[in-house]
């Protein structure tokens, strides 16, 4: 039996046909030169991180298990030195006490900004989980509880700042600005760093003493710099994505100036404690471990992502990033205008999971949205989207957002799984799979 017989059979074991099989494997060949480019990516990245643990003389008694209060945690202390060397910034703050991103970003707005402010967001509206926290939707303890305001600029239908209404926007009470450089439940592209730096050097010519943060979830280690290169004053994201490299069980971290991480610290334990107190509660080798292997497993979600919307816009299906353009985060956007598609691809990719493989998601209401979300997840960490994961809203244009994936071969798989069920139920034309 040939290799790719072989091949083939071990696929049909999962539950993939050979129609289907034969068509990824198609698309695969074209992608050689691409995923070369993204091994080098990670080398480069690697040699950051492991750079960055090197001059913090990361050591086995990092490892040690804290508890309490945490007073004087070497490896904790040594781990946020590494985060603020490696992402260049001036201190970070980096706990399990930080649960998501959601809490990462509401930690340093809530921090940064006060009673009278104004929070700006120069590129559209945030992520739906941020809208209960800033106030967009009424919740309790929202930003607009404390009598800060918010401004909102949105993108031009080109997906180009509007440089004039953001010059508009900025005024004696703009503080803070946020930038999200993920695309969340959007079609807009994802934010390069580069387009974050001309964004931030026109924010800052206008207004020299305003905050820019990032909301960097999902692009880490994606490029060869991070934002804080580029001007940002912040960065937040969470250890359940991209840096937490599969390993990390829960956490976030801030980082950036210094000022502004202490003002976090301050609030996430309390005045006069900041980053004092805070145990690692044996979370802490995850943590490193995770971040040293973060490179590896982000270039085999970025593989799964090209190889997702190359197979989807061969088959007519709208995708964001298209099949030849730049990647800047890990997320993939295929529109299905139809939601048994968007439910049949989420099936395929929690039916691909090595977690709760047998369980069919369906659509409900989930906490922070706003129309109903169906998310496929098999992960080892709840919740965690570096994983194999996939989700969207039932609205249109009934769009799919995936992501993750701890190796390129499991992203692969989970990708050929979600068209096996569209195949199976005739949401796909067959005739562009020959």
């Amino acid at each position: 039996m040939s290799y790719n017989d072989s091949m083939q059979k071990q696929y049909e074991s999962l539950g993939i046909c050979r129609e289907v099989y034969e068509f990824g494997k198609k698309i695969e060949e074209q992608l050689k030169e691409r995923f070369e480019e993204i091994d080098q990516m990670a080398e480069f990245n690697q040699s950051k991180v492991l750079r960055a643990m090197q001059k913090m003389k990361v050591s086995a008694e990092c490892f040690n298990i804290s508890s309490g209060y945490g007073y004087n945690d070497l490896g904790r202390d040594t781990l946020e030195g590494v985060y603020a060397e490696c992402f260049h910034g001036e201190d970070a703050l980096v706990r399990p006490q930080i649960t998501c991103g959601t809490h990462a970003l509401a930690l340093a707005l809530m921090s940064n900004l006060r009673p009278g402010d104004e929070l700006l967001s120069p590129v559209g509206k945030p992520y739906d989980t941020l809208e209960e926290v800033i106030g967009i939707r009424p919740s309790k303890g929202s930003l607009a509880e404390y009598g800060i305001t918010y401004s909102q600029v949105d993108l031009l239908p080109d997906g180009s700042f509007d440089f004039e209404g953001i010059k508009n926007a900025i005024n004696e009470k703009t503080k803070l600005v946020t930038i999200q450089r993920s695309k969340g439940y959007a079609t807009r592209p994802t934010l390069s760093v580069d387009r974050i730096g001309e964004l931030i050097a026109f924010i800052k010519n206008i207004k020299p003493d305003v905050l820019c943060m990032v909301d960097n979830c999902y692009g880490e280690f994606v490029e060869d710099k991070e934002p804080l290169e580029v001007g940002a004053d912040m960065i937040v994201g969470s250890l359940i994505k991209n840096p937490g490299g599969g390993l990390a069980p829960i956490g976030g971290y801030i980082v950036g100036k210094k000022e502004c991480v202490e003002n976090a610290a301050y609030r996430l334990t309390s005045p006069g404690l900041g980053k004092e107190v805070g145990a690692s509660l044996g979370v802490i080798q995850s943590f490193y471990q995770g971040l040293f292997l973060a490179p590896t497993v982000v270039s085999g979600a970025l593989k799964g992502a090209i190889f997702a919307a190359n197979i989807y816009e061969a088959l007519g299906f709208d995708v964001i990033p298209n099949s030849t353009e730049s990647r800047h985060d890990i997320i993939q956007a295929v529109s299905f205008h139809k939601p048994e598609a968007l439910i049949a691809f989420c099936q395929g990719i929690q039916a691909a999971a090595p977690v709760d493989s047998y369980v069919t998601p369906e659509p409900w209401a989930m906490p922070g949205y706003d129309s109903d979300v169906i998310m496929a997840a098999g992960a080892f960490v709840q919740g965690s989207s570096i994983e194999l994961s996939a989700d969207g809203p039932l609205k249109p244009p009934y769009a799919v957002y995936f992501q993750g994936g701890l190796t390129w071969y499991h992203a692969k798989t989970g990708i050929l799984m979600s068209l096996q069920k569209l195949y199976e139920q005739n949401l796909v034309n067959k005739d562009l799979m020959c």
